[in-house]
């Protein structure tokens, strides 16, 4: 009967990075620098809030689009810290960007749709635009410093371009899109039916200026802002995010939203309320002094990296060793003890990328066995 089941489901791929994983896990004594999960413990007045929202008994139906004490506050965060300004009514509570991404996708695709992604990119992308009925469009950003280019993006556009998806700071690279590139963005689709999916779950870990192509309002029926409460409190487990839009917009994704989860968990935007008067800052401050460190030892080694502006990525370059990025990153599970995820996992030949959402000890013994390795090769 699989036969019988949705084509695009069945040929979709499961996710590199677990692959990789498991295969470590499967290796006696390996190391890990692959998952992109903050080390941290969630706060503790975050979990107080969701705490204290169990003993009131808050486990009922919430509204479908969030609670409105969330959803005002949301709003309030938005506007004091990005200056980007969108009503309550404007905002939908999601299980996790991932829903809110696919909410977006599902919801403004029609079959045959376009839609650009710049590579290397998040390996989610992909199967979320194909089971939308859309055609993934990948476009290579590696020989301009993961930036996009005028003529790189003019490119790629076409009659049936419906979407731009933004990731900055971007996983797999940690880059930050420049002013440049956020402008080139703006005035290829300013005079054009596109959307712009801002994927912005990382935006405050970020380790210097930035500015998210939301920022763009006089277009704003064109964008729609996706966040996460996962990676800037340490709430991976706890599945919330949300996804800001023009209202006509939302008012149409709220359908599909409650088709599909019907709402966010209900004593849980108590905890995210809370999360939004948190000040990440330390975490930000470990992450920058991990990225120093292991950019350092990189460079030293003769591997050529960009210094990532922001999220806890590192996606050096191995061309030089004359192998495909799989076939690294098995030898270096087998021989070398350590696990990374091969770029080809986020459209990208010729890199790895390593997180440093570990301690500074197991960031150290990691590289040293990445040290190691390549003097094998």
């Amino acid at each position: 009967m699989v036969k019988k089941m949705n084509h695009a489901l069945c040929a979709a791929q499961p996710s590199g990075i677990r692959k990789f994983t498991a295969l470590a896990k499967a290796e006696p004594d390996c190391l890990f620098l692959t998952i992109g999960e903050p080390d941290f413990a969630t706060p503790d007045s975050i979990k107080e809030a969701a705490k204290a929202a169990l003993d009131q008994n808050l486990t009922h139906y919430p509204p479908g689009v969030g609670e409105q004490y969330l959803l005002e506050r949301i709003s309030q965060f938005e506007r004091e810290r990005n200056g980007v300004f969108y009503r309550p009514e404007e905002v939908i509570v999601t299980d996790g960007a991932t829903e809110g991404l696919y909410l977006a996708l599902r919801g403004i695709l029609n079959p045959g749709d376009e839609v650009i992604v710049p590579t290397p990119a998040f390996g989610l992308y992909d199967p979320l635009v194909t089971l939308s009925q859309g055609v993934y469009v990948p476009m290579d950003t590696c020989g301009d410093g993961f930036q996009i280019t005028g003529e790189n993006l003019s490119r790629h556009l076409s009659g049936k371009t419906k979407a731009i998806v933004l990731n900055s700071p971007n996983n797999p690279t940690g880059a930050v899109y420049t002013p440049q590139t956020l402008e080139t963005i703006y005035q290829a689709v300013k005079d054009r039916d596109i959307f712009v999916l801002c994927d912005d779950v990382y935006a405050q870990l970020v380790y210097g200026p930035y500015q998210s192509f939301s920022g763009y309002q006089d277009i704003r029926d064109k964008i729609i802002l996706i966040q996460s409460f996962s990676k800037p409190y340490a709430m991976t487990g706890w599945r919330m995010g949300y996804l800001c839009a023009d209202r006509p917009i939302i008012e149409q994704l709220a359908k599909l939203h409650s088709y599909t989860v019907v709402s966010a968990v209900s004593f849980l935007q108590k905890g995210c309320a809370a999360a939004l008067d948190y000040d990440p800052a330390g975490m930000v401050e470990t992450y920058r002094q991990r990225r120093d460190y292991a950019c350092d030892r990189l460079c030293r080694m003769g591997l050529p990296v960009e210094k990532p502006g922001g999220a806890f990525y590192l996606f050096p370059s191995i061309r030089q060793y004359g192998l495909d990025a799989e076939t690294f990153c098995l030898r270096m599970i087998k021989q070398g003890k350590l696990a990374a995820v091969p770029g080809t996992c986020f459209g990208a030949q010729g890199y790895i990328r390593l997180s440093y959402c570990y301690s500074m000890e197991e960031i150290s013994h990691g590289l040293d066995r990445l040290e190691a390795f390549l003097q094998t090769l």
